[in-house]
């Protein structure tokens, strides 16, 4: 590890994590950035509130959906051996798949599920239901919306990466979990990576907070998104591991595929497969990687949130640099790991990113848009009071009354701007969402019919006249 890396020094990463760290209010940053092979590691606060230990390179946080690049790698491995072919239907792997829609059961391919156009919801509700396996999960997907046609559209899906993981078991033989560790774990030695918490708890691990409408942090409970033991959501998002284990992921992903994946394969996951419109996501899907050009330079990236924790890991194969943030407090993990990353990239690479600027408050268009609407588990609504526009975002109400489980806090109204471009395109501009970019879908006829968040389809449900 050195601890200087293109003219920056540990002492100038440090007091950046610092600043963010606190700005934001997040017990516990750790930010890791690899530079031409130097590691460099930074972190800020503690792994506990109540019983604390500092954060470092080697403490365990929950991953989220940080977990599909995993995944999405796996497969790619056993399509290199000749196990998996992407293009083909996922029911030459899991035959007993049923859908909503029987058409879209029969065509959806298993490169659908890995780039987000298979045409699935986000996800099932009371996935732990059963005895929580992703067998369980799949048997269950029938009652999963269909919001279009496969590959007509990219559209951010939870589930798709769990029946994605189906996939990898049924080929297989094995459960999910130990495919993933024999077939990348075990021999790129990210031995601090896990997905079970036995694994967790014998080892300095971060307690993930939530902020309530008091101001005050409280331990998100449970430590994943979901109990202990379920296993229906872990190919979409229940991987746990390290700054320092990410660092070697990203290293892995720089080089030529230690022996574990011929380079050709694992630098196709780089390329285009699906363009995206006005999203934060980046400017397309690779398989799996979000892609974004960054003041002119080509970047991989992919986020994750779990409950109170969330994740951020940036590659530039050009540069040959990654950077790696985990933070502990929601929802403002969030901004605290896209500030570091900025931060990063600018300092190091003299790469800046900066938001695209909104188009002054229009009282026409912002009464189109007004209204409710909603996934499976959330309800998203725009409103206006005359003068400015705002997105606001709530767990269904029924949803977290009926849960067993603590839930993180809805994300209260913030205001919102549209974009210079076709008029359909937005950007959130403070909140926890802050720098989120989405854009509304019409129907033919020219009516408002839904709005991506996070790449994510919501249907519209009620409309205000």
């Amino acid at each position: 590890m050195s601890s200087e890396a293109n003219g920056v020094r540990q002492d100038q990463l440090s007091a950046a994590v610092e600043a963010t760290a606190e700005e934001f209010g997040i017990p516990g940053l750790a930010v890791g950035v690899l530079m031409d092979g130097q590691e460099v590691y930074a972190a800020h606060g503690v792994t506990n509130v109540d019983h604390p230990q500092p954060v470092d390179e080697n403490t365990l946080f929950h991953l989220g959906s940080v977990t599909k690049i995993f995944t999405a790698t796996a497969l790619v491995r056993l399509a290199a051996e000749g196990k998996v072919d992407l293009d083909a239907p996922v029911r030459r792997y899991v035959p007993e798949l049923v859908l909503a829609d029987e058409r879209t059961a029969e065509q959806i391919t298993v490169l659908n599920l890995l780039n987000h156009t298979a045409g699935l919801e986000w996800n099932l509700i009371d996935t732990e239901a059963g005895d929580g396996s992703l067998a369980a999960f799949v048997a269950k997907m029938a009652e999963l919306a269909i919001v279009a046609p496969p590959g007509a559209r990219a559209s951010y899906s939870q589930a798709a990466y769990n029946l994605a993981g189906r996939v990898v078991e049924k080929v297989t033989g094995l459960p999910y979990e130990k495919a993933v560790a024999e077939l990348l774990l075990e021999p790129l030695g990210l031995s601090n990576t896990f997905f079970d918490m036995d694994d967790v708890i014998t080892r300095k691990f971060a307690v993930g907070y939530n902020r309530g409408e008091d101001g005050q942090l409280r331990p998100a409970k449970p430590w994943k998104a979901y109990p202990a033991g379920a296993r229906g959501n872990n190919p979409g998002g229940g991987i746990v591991s390290t700054v320092g284990d990410l660092l070697r992921w990203a290293a892995f992903h720089l080089g030529e595929g230690d022996g574990v994946l011929p380079a050709d394969a694992l630098h196709g996951m780089r390329e285009q497969t699906v363009e995206l419109r006005s999203s934060t996501l980046g400017d397309g899907f690779g398989i799996c990687w979000f892609l974004k050009e960054v003041d002119g330079v080509g970047t991989l990236g992919h986020g994750g949130s779990g409950n109170g924790q969330f994740a951020e890991l940036v590659v530039v194969p050009e540069r040959n640099f990654a950077v790696v943030a985990l933070a502990n407090a929601g929802p403002d993990g969030y901004p605290a790991d896209q500030a570091v990353v900025r931060w990063a990239l600018e300092h190091y690479l003299g790469l800046v990113e900066r938001d695209p600027e909104p188009l002054p408050y229009d009282e026409a268009r912002a009464r189109e848009v007004v209204g409710r609407y909603e996934i499976d588990v959330m309800n998203l609504d725009i409103a206006t009071d005359g003068g400015r526009l705002t997105l606001g975002v709530e767990i269904k109400p029924e949803i977290r009354a009926g849960s067993d489980v603590e839930m993180p806090p809805d994300v209260a109204p913030a205001p919102m701007g549209f974009l210079p471009g076709d008029g359909d395109a937005y950007i959130v501009t403070e909140g926890g969402l802050k720098g989120q970019r989405g854009f509304f879908t019409r129907d033919d006829s020219g009516a408002i019919v839904g709005v991506d968040v996070a790449g994510r389809l919501f249907g519209r449900t009620q409309p205000v006249a």
